[in-house]
């Protein structure tokens, strides 16, 4: 994990090195307590998107080495995979934050979409309780409740013109 941090941190000096080769498309005013970079609008989107995709790539590599460590009979099972999931997320999150991304994003989206289709996909078919159920049974699970609210609120409302006060 440390040689992932370190690697991703001279990625990110060699991108900020890249950035600085363009000077005619930015000004850079140092300070020893602050360091304020300011980008064309454009240009910096661009920069920051590439950046973060590079990042992400990253991640997603450190997942599926994560996940080659595991069987693919435990794939299913939430105490096998959950660190190397959590660990995807953890550093599409906290990438994105530390640029200023956003978060939840496009491209996280995309890998963590992925990253079910690959790993996940056949969770449902082995553990059959976590599928959706039919739609003869949640159709009157959801339709009951809508029909029984404006019924309750006329009984509330007929009640309460019909006692007299109590004190």
């Amino acid at each position: 994990m440390a040689g992932q941090c370190l690697s991703l941190q001279l990625l990110l000096l060699a991108f900020t090195a890249a950035i600085g080769l363009d000077a005619h498309s930015w000004t850079t005013t140092a300070t020893p307590q602050n360091v304020n970079i300011s980008l064309e609008e454009g240009n910096r989107t661009f920069y920051i998107h590439a950046l973060y995709s590079v990042i992400a790539e990253n991640c997603w590599r450190f997942f599926v080495h994560q996940m080659g460590n595991v069987s693919k009979v435990h794939w299913c099972e939430w105490r096998a995979i959950s660190r190397p999931y959590s660990e995807l997320r953890r550093c599409l999150e906290e990438w994105a934050d530390n640029l200023s991304y956003g978060f939840p994003n496009a491209l996280a989206d995309n890998y963590t979409v992925f990253s079910h289709r690959m790993y996940f996909l056949n969770c449902t078919e082995e553990y059959p309780l976590l599928m959706d159920p039919p739609e003869n049974v949640l159709l009157p699970l959801i339709i009951t409740p809508i029909c029984l609210i404006p019924f309750l609120v006329t009984l509330v409302v007929l009640k309460s013109k019909d006692g007299e006060m109590q004190s």
